[in-house]
C-alpha cells in the first residue's frame, strides 16, 4: 500500500449531503458524478478526497478507505493467496483498476492503481 487514495462514505440524500459538506463544512467539490451517485470533496490541499456514495444507487455501501498500489491485479493475487476476503474481482474505473475487500472485523478497504 503506497498511500491513501480516497475515503468513501454513504449518504441517503446526495443533495442534502452536498449542502452540508459544501456549506456547513466549507469543503470544495473535487468532482461531481451525482447523477451516477457519487460526489467528491477536497480536504485542503490533500489528494485523497471524501467521496459520498448515494445509498439509493449503491445499496451495499459501507464506509471504505482506498489505498493506492502499483498494480491492482498483482496485489489482488498476493492478498488473495493470504486469504483476504475480497468482495469482487478487480474492476475497471475511470483511472485504472480497483477492488474492495473486508478485514476479519467487517471494515471495508479498497485498492486502486492508476494504470489506465
Amino acid at each position: 500500500m503506497n498511500s491513501y487514495d480516497n475515503f468513501f462514505l454513504s449518504v441517503d440524500n446526495i443533495n442534502k449531503a452536498r449542502e452540508y459538506y459544501q456549506n456547513t463544512l466549507d469543503l470544495d467539490i473535487k468532482f461531481d458524478f451525482s447523477k451516477q451517485g457519487m460526489l467528491a470533496f477536497k480536504v485542503g490541499e490533500e489528494e485523497p478526497a471524501i467521496i459520498l456514495k448515494d445509498k439509493n444507487k449503491f445499496p451495499n455501501i459501507k464506509p471504505t478507505i482506498w489505498f493506492v498500489v502499483d498494480n491492482v491485479e498483482e496485489e489482488y493475487k498476493k492478498l488473495k493467496s493470504r486469504n483476504v476476503n475480497f468482495i469482487s474481482e478487480p474492476f475497471k474505473i475511470r483511472t485504472g483498476m480497483a477492488v474492495e475487500f473486508e478485514d476479519p472485523f467487517g471494515n471495508r478497504f479498497g485498492i486502486t492503481d492508476y494504470e489506465e
